[in-house]
């Protein structure tokens, strides 16, 4: 893919690496020289030392040839013109981070895929990390509901359980969906005849009155 990723701070450079090291063409408009010259240091790819919302800086940055145009920057006025202007140019990805709340109809009304308060997804995960240390990944999916990915413990109530046998005995837990299961290198969708086993990566749809049970269910600690 060709990626323009505008800001090389924080999140944007973690997002230059991730998208060189997975091998697409990347093109980085940074307004601070100092970062400018510092990404163009660390990563293989083009850096313009330039203001993005200039449509001159976009065409630099050769915009009609781009598949994405993701935004990162820490201000929203910046992060919408520069999806206002990528529009202009039909660039089929639209992604943008939004730092208030207050302009998410407006990057919704352009189309823009969004990644909504940064800071907050950041406080969510080190909060999770610590309150359920068992949770390796999660994703929240509303204000009630989310993805866990747990690791399935020697001493866990689920292991060696049947998922019907399971659901039936209410060791799995109400609220709680098994939808995906890693063993070795293998994913699957688990179904009723299913047995969980030590070791096993389950990810784990489930309301948040029945995170910290289905955290136990699986990995032992107990809420």
């Amino acid at each position: 893919m060709y990626i323009i990723i505008i800001g090389a701070g924080n999140i944007g450079s973690n997002l230059i690496d991730l998208a060189v090291s997975d091998g697409n063409d990347v093109v980085v408009i940074e307004s601070d020289e100092e970062r400018a010259n510092a990404a163009a240091a660390e990563y293989d790819c083009l850096v313009l030392n330039a203001d993005a919302t200039k449509n001159g800086s976009l065409r630099d940055a050769d915009i009609d040839r781009a598949d994405a145009v993701i935004s990162t920057t820490d201000v929203d006025a910046v992060n919408i013109m520069v999806m206002l202007l990528a529009q202009e140019h039909d660039v089929p990805n639209l992604v943008s981070v939004v730092h208030d709340p207050e302009n998410l109809p407006i990057f919704e009304k352009i189309g823009v895929t969004l990644i909504e308060n940064p800071q907050r997804l950041i406080a969510d995960y080190l909060y999770h990390s610590v309150r359920y240390p068992g949770v390796s990944d999660f994703i929240d999916l509303d204000d009630d509901t989310e993805l866990v990915e747990l690791t399935v413990t020697e001493d866990a109530p689920m292991s060696g359980q049947l998922l019907e046998s399971a659901n039936e005995s209410g060791t799995l837990p109400d609220g709680c969906l098994v939808v995906a299961l890693k063993r070795g290198d293998e994913i699957r969708a688990p179904k009723g005849d299913t047995t969980i086993r030590t070791g096993d990566r389950v990810t784990v749809f489930t309301d948040d009155v029945s995170l910290a049970d289905a955290v136990a269910a699986f990995t032992g600690d107990q809420p």
